[in-house]
């Protein structure tokens, strides 16, 4: 269970600690590169949008797994933060609280 809210309405826990999970993507915009770029003046960059998307699975599932790894039942108060690398590159993390529920 992943929330991003700071608690589980009607459960008890204790918390683990921070989890995260994190990736650097990029995306080869090949021929479509300058036309891409055009589109900063105005209108989605979609192919710059689907990377993002899936930079958010990936970081989520690394979130996902470290708090296995801790033996947590959720994830509370997850975000996503990003941030541009490099033209055509971004990191995405996902990070929350681990916890095991208590009752």
């Amino acid at each position: 269970l992943i929330v991003t809210t700071e608690n589980i309405p009607g459960r008890r826990y204790e918390v683990l600690g921070v989890v995260k999970g994190n990736v650097v993507q990029s995306k080869n915009f090949g021929k479509d590169f300058m036309s891409a770029m055009k589109t900063l003046v105005g209108g989605e960059i979609t192919a710059y949008t689907e990377m993002l998307g899936e930079a958010r699975q990936i970081a989520s599932g690394r979130m996902a797994a470290e708090a296995e790894a801790l033996g947590a039942d959720a994830v509370v108060a997850m975000r996503y933060a990003s941030s541009s690398v490099m033209q055509g590159a971004a990191e995405c993390i996902a990070y929350g609280t681990a916890v095991k529920f208590i009752d």
